[in-house]
């Protein structure tokens, strides 16, 4: 995969760049596992906004990924690589001996014609494939990680993430997870072996606003711009500061660099090392 940019010709076009992989399908997405995605535009059953800054954005099918992998000791081929609108890694699309079709999330390095497998048992340590932690080797590098076996992959799923196993003990698997927090997960929790694809997302430039607009980005206002009954930023002649001594949300409550996580989590417990905070000077 490379990051193409492109010439600049037009001011949006002279930041903007894509990601180029000639390996991805150009074909439509399999029928059978499409489905119609009903936009809310951030808001709720009474209309009322409850999330800014959403809304519009390029219409498009969901793609049914399949995050448990609970179709086990059958291998399965990879058909195609695809493009999915709706997240920032790419998927594989597998078809099982039974001839069942189902999308998986593509690990980086796999392409089609590959077999892959799913169990719970002790299985080769080959790319894509999918069995519980307490088998994997250590220092193995995994994703669509469980947090509870059976309930499907709910961690190191978008582009380029992967998490590292450091070891087993008691019943429970440690994790060193992208943003370096090492965590315990239970054991026979399902976990896919590779690092995800498309790792060259994060230095994509969207170039221009419209792109944003793409995603279903409304454009953001900032505080300081408002007036003072709009936000705590608000007031003031010209370009003058916030007046405040430190930042604050629309509803008064401290921003940026404030923790949110409750200091009596019921997880906390799992967590063994904190990720890595930002020095202070």
């Amino acid at each position: 995969m490379a990051i193409k940019v492109y010439k600049p010709i037009t001011p949006g076009r002279r930041q903007s760049s894509v990601v180029v992989n000639s390996a991805v399908s150009k074909n439509k997405p399999e029928r059978s596992l499409i489905s119609i995605i009903k936009k809310k535009s951030g808001r709720n059953n009474s209309g009322k906004i409850t999330v800014r800054h959403r809304g519009g954005g390029t219409r498009c099918y969901y793609r049914q990924v399949d995050f448990k992998r609970n179709k086990f000791n059958m291998p399965a081929v990879v058909e195609t690589i695809e493009y999915d609108p709706n997240r920032t890694a790419y998927i594989a699309l597998l078809k099982y001996e039974d001839n069942e079709k189902r999308y998986i999330l593509a690990p980086a390095g796999l392409k089609g014609g590959d077999k892959v497998l799913s169990s719970k048992e002790k299985i080769e340590p080959q790319l894509a494939n999918a069995m519980p932690l307490k088998f994997m080797p250590i220092g193995a590098e995994v994703h669509n990680v469980e947090l509870e076996p059976g309930r499907g992959g709910k961690i190191v799923r978008s582009a380029g993430m992967v998490a590292i196993l450091m070891g087993c003990e008691n019943r429970h698997a440690q994790l060193k997870l992208p943003s370096s927090e090492i965590r315990l997960v239970p054991e026979m929790c399902l976990a896919t072996l590779g690092q995800i694809s498309k790792s060259e997302h994060r230095h994509i430039k969207l170039g221009k606003a419209g792109r944003t607009r793409y995603l279903g980005k409304r454009p953001t206002v900032r505080g300081k711009a408002m007036n003072p009954c709009d936000h705590p930023h608000g007031g003031g002649e010209g370009g003058c500061s916030i007046g405040l001594v430190h930042p604050k949300t629309p509803w008064g409550k401290p921003a940026l660099g404030v923790k949110t996580r409750k200091k009596k989590k019921n997880t906390n417990k799992f967590i063994l090392k904190r990720r890595k905070s930002k020095k202070k000077n």
